[in-house]
């Protein structure tokens, strides 16, 4: 998870980008910031995603066999 000082710098980094625009230094260090939210979203979304458990109207699980393999691989490790 990302820390909240680094939160609070991606917002603050967009704000002066609105505002006034931003330094190549400052351009970099937002992108930078930027993948590694993207990163840690991504990761959380596919923990989260590992979770769910797909069933039909009549309570069957028909959770598509790829997220089922990947379930099993985690288990693994």
């Amino acid at each position: 998870m990302l820390s909240q000082e680094k939160i609070n710098r991606i917002n603050e980094l967009a704000n002066k980008s609105k505002n006034e625009g931003l330094t190549k230094e400052e351009q970099d260090e937002q992108q930078e910031l930027r993948q590694e939210y993207l990163k840690n979203v991504r990761k959380s979304f596919k923990n989260h995603l590992k979770s769910v458990k797909v069933v039909d109207p009549e309570g069957n699980d028909v959770t598509p066999n790829k997220l089922k393999e990947e379930k099993e691989r985690n288990k693994k490790h």
